[in-house]
């Protein structure tokens, strides 16, 4: 504990930004590698029917799968890695984004009753009212009432104005917020959810409504709070504030706070979480070896900020059927822009990279890869400091998702002190969504399509992390007409670059035959050189290099591919390559 700041959490007095300064944290600025890396699988213009259904999504609708019957959650069975969010409870894959509507409600169902409690949809009653000053909110439910309200501070212009809700006065920088042309609402959170409450005598707006004892987390409370928020903005006829225009962001506490709100409401276009921490964006699978993270034990008790249920999986969050990946998919396909700091070990930025890459696979699936975001690439390790390398990308997130004015591809900054590997904890495949409807009785496997491009890549990991990034899936795709002769073919591409380095991408593809096993062979023209690849094995020395396909992507269907990727030293290159299959 510092002051009354927990390095976890966040304030717990809004306004006292300044106050969060962590001893000699941000003399560690130095020493970062890092990669810029483009988001997405697509120009822009391909992403643009997605980039319009995210805003869509924000437009009405608190859930949109609340119609998908969800009756069996299933039983708890152990699992080391994460979950496969494609997989339904019932066992089968999803094979079409029409699938992940329902797909994400049984998410939904998983991570309330294990992880968060029960966020309680609309109330019966919602009434309030909208100035230039502030929103006022009267909620009614069951013969109770609560009211709560929050500040706002428009930009210059006539409006309607986007807003962003603002948690508690910790978030992303409120200057470059309104300079950008959103409103801000500063939301206090306590109203509704207080901490330093017992677990069995929970206070706040929403424990009025829903009792004192409820299971409900205080982060689920807090979201609660948002939507009404969200309800009074639609009831006001947009003569202010838009309606279908909303962001959210926190820092620490907060962060965690902003991260669940756009989980759980659809109307939410753009979610901004900051340095959110343990039962924030990092997935719990990871935080629990993190060395240095705030445990899980910890986040649990130190506030009730995640659902009575979940002191269960503590010591255990293997037996988990969810994890945070799963909840950055629910974000998808709108705006989400995950920012951390990789300074302070007690917030598990390595753990909040790997729910990001994973999380970025739901993105991709289902055609949205540009709409994610991810930066720890920071000099100042203050927490929940105003960082310059943050302000351009929250521009373009707030122009993308708010304004519908901009177009920027997503970025990913993965700081190397954090680098996550996104291979070592998942065993399941990216399959390629169609936009049709399932069959009858849709396989339990991606069925054949083309392959999109990761649209993320972390930067080289440090010293003692491990060594590989992410793989990416295996994905059978069409062939060209005719199909490829051979057993196997191989193209190297360039996906970067930056001063001293690139990255490059490889796709492998089958002919006519199915193969078992694929070696790629090429030779540098210059003096390149890999350091760091993912989704195969190198061999070979010097100018020579030699990939083999790791033991979960050796077989490439007729006429399908996959590909695996590398980060390398020099002027980028794309050497002829050949493939041989055993």
């Amino acid at each position: 504990m510092i002051g009354d700041v927990t390095p976890g959490g966040g304030s717990r007095t809004p306004g006292v930004r300044r106050a969060l300064v962590i001893g000699a944290v941000a003399a560690l600025s130095l020493g970062l590698a890092v990669v810029e890396i483009p988001g997405g699988n697509a120009g822009v213009g391909a992403l643009a029917p997605w980039t319009a259904q995210a805003a869509a999504a924000a437009a009405g609708v608190e859930d949109e799968g609340a119609d998908c019957a969800v009756s069996d959650l299933g039983s708890l069975t152990a699992n080391s890695r994460l979950p496969d969010p494609f997989k339904k409870i019932n066992g089968q894959r999803i094979t079409s984004k029409s699938e992940w509507r329902c797909r994400r409600e049984e998410i939904k169902k998983l991570a309330e009753r294990y992880v968060y409690g029960d966020k309680h949809g609309k109330p019966a009653g919602v009434t309030g009212t909208v100035s230039r000053t502030g929103i006022t909110v009267n909620v009614s439910d069951s013969g109770r009432s609560a009211s709560f309200s929050a500040s706002v501070d428009l930009p210059s212009g006539t409006g309607p104005f986007p807003a962003v809700i603002v948690y508690g006065g910790f978030g992303a920088d409120t200057a470059t917020i309104k300079a950008s042309g959103a409103a801000v609402i500063s939301y206090d959170p306590f109203t509704v959810g207080k901490e330093g409450t017992a677990r069995n005598n929970k206070q706040g707006a929403y424990y009025s409504i829903y009792g004192s004892s409820s299971s409900t987390g205080l982060l689920a409370a807090w979201a609660w709070g948002v939507s009404r928020i969200i309800d009074v903005i639609e009831q006001s006829g947009g003569g202010i504030l838009k309606a279908d225009a909303t962001g959210v962001t926190g820092c620490s506490r907060f962060g965690k706070g902003a991260f669940t709100a756009g989980v759980f409401d659809q109307r939410i276009a753009l979610t901004m979480p900051i340095e959110s921490g343990s039962a924030g964006v990092p997935i719990l699978r990871g935080v629990a070896q993190e060395s240095g993270a705030q445990p899980l034990s910890s986040a649990y008790s130190e506030q009730p900020w995640l659902g009575d249920a979940f002191g269960s999986f503590t010591g255990n969050p293997a037996q988990l059927p969810v994890d945070t990946h799963e909840m950055v998919g629910m974000i998808a396909p709108r705006g989400l822009f995950i920012m951390e700091n990789p300074h302070v070990d007690w917030l598990g930025a390595q753990s909040g990279s790997v729910a990001a890459l994973a999380g970025a696979e739901i993105y991709k699936a289902l055609g949205a890869g540009d709409n994610i975001s991810y930066w720890s690439d920071v000099q100042d390790g203050t927490h929940c400091a105003t960082r310059s390398e943050w302000r351009t990308p929250l521009q373009q997130n707030i122009q993308k998702f708010l304004l519908k004015t901009g177009n920027a591809s997503a970025v990913f900054r993965v700081s190397s002190r954090k680098s996550g590997n996104l291979s070592q904890w998942r065993d399941w495949t990216t399959p390629v969504l169609t936009d049709s409807s399932p069959s009858p009785s849709p396989s339990p496997s991606p069925s054949p399509s083309s392959s999109p491009r990761p649209p993320v890549s972390p930067s080289p990991s440090p010293s003692g992390s491990p060594s590989t990034s992410p793989s990416p899936p295996v994905s059978p795709s069409p062939s060209p007409s005719g199909g490829v002769s051979g057993a196997c073919s191989a193209t190297v591409r360039v996906i970067n670059s930056w001063s001293g380095g690139w990255q490059g991408e490889v796709t492998v593809r089958a002919g006519n035959s199915a193969v078992n096993g694929w070696t790629v062979n090429w030779t540098w023209p210059g003096s390149q050189t890999i350091t760091q690849i993912w989704g195969g094995v190198r061999s070979g020395s010097g100018s020579n290099v030699t990939v083999r396909n790791e033991s979960w992507n050796g077989s490439v269907a007729a006429n399908g591919s996959t590909t695996f990727g590398f980060l390398a030293g020099g002027s980028s290159a794309t050497p002829a390559a050949t493939c041989t299959s055993p």
